[in-house]
């Protein structure tokens, strides 16, 4: 990129990771449908921006060119898939388990960015690659044994990872052209529309649910979504789609950690060795960057 970022993306993504990190547990506390859980997430998010976003939004997509504004709505397209899939996984096999395989991230977009938006799969990278994948793969061994239930999770979480690289790398070729507040707007607006259109064309129960639900509703839009989403759309303006999605391998970490605190499923000797391992892959990423 020809411009220098305000601060670090490497901070940024920091704050990034931990926020994200807390999707899993907000997701586990909503007693509600997954698809309902996923479109409060993006629906409310959507609003909380739109009083300080959808003026200059207006303006900027306006602006795009037919392909850019496709490429937008496809990102959003593949956001609502990813959540309905990944939430979804979350119901059937553990935190640990899901958040390691969604984050299979950085396969699909290596093997998907040089078909899609140009960007080389560089050395770090892939040496970033060969100590984090082992890495997942260390942390989720132990859950791959609690039958048909489990893997049935661990598929809708792959199928999530897919859908979640397709978010990340139609987005990095429209993001450098909008400011940050046009582009989520776009991006969750169209995530939104999306699962609420599945969520009441099913039927599917929109209200009724205790407070704690509804907590864990608004948590989930203003955290995870609002903070740990648009710090990586944020970064995707000067880091190639890769490097953000190896970061975003860091979130079984946090998830995991968070998980033994509040759901009281325990870190293992195998999860702390597998951590280690991706927050090393991590590092080798961003020492190119």
């Amino acid at each position: 990129m020809n411009d220098r970022p305000p601060v670090s993306p490497w901070f940024v993504l920091s704050l990034g990771v931990f926020a994200i990190s807390t999707g899993a547990i907000f997701a586990r506390m909503a007693e509600a449908p997954p698809l309902v859980i996923a479109a409060y997430r993006v629906g409310l998010a959507t609003l909380f921006l739109l009083p300080f976003t959808a003026r200059r939004a207006v303006r900027e997509i306006s602006s795009l060119d037919r392909s850019d504004i496709l490429r937008g709505v496809a990102s959003g397209v593949f956001l609502a898939l990813h959540f309905a899939t990944w939430i979804s996984s979350l119901f059937y096999t553990s935190v640990a388990s899901s958040v390691v395989i969604v984050n299979a991230i950085p396969l699909w977009t290596g093997l998907l960015s040089p078909l899609l938006t140009g960007d080389p799969f560089s050395p770090s990278l892939k040496k970033g690659l060969l100590l984090a994948l082992p890495g997942a793969v260390v942390i989720s061994w132990g859950d791959f044994a609690l039958g048909w239930s489990a893997l049935w999770g661990n598929f809708l979480a792959l199928q999530g990872s897919f859908f979640a690289a397709l978010y990340i790398l139609f987005g990095r070729k429209v993001r450098p052209r909008i400011s940050l507040g046009s582009y989520v707007t776009l991006n969750y607006g169209t995530a939104a529309v999306v699962l609420w259109i599945v969520v009441l064309a099913f039927g599917l129960p929109v209200a009724g649910y205790t407070g704690g639900t509804w907590s864990a509703f608004f948590l989930m839009a203003l955290v995870p979504q609002l903070l740990g989403h648009s710090s990586y759309n944020w970064a995707l303006r000067w880091l190639t789609g890769g490097t953000v999605a190896l970061c975003l391998l860091g979130e079984p970490v946090g998830s995991s950690l968070l998980a033994a605190l509040f759901l009281r499923e325990p870190i293992t000797a195998l999860k702390v060795l597998g951590g280690g391992l991706i927050l090393a892959g991590i590092f080798l990423a961003s020492k190119e960057s």
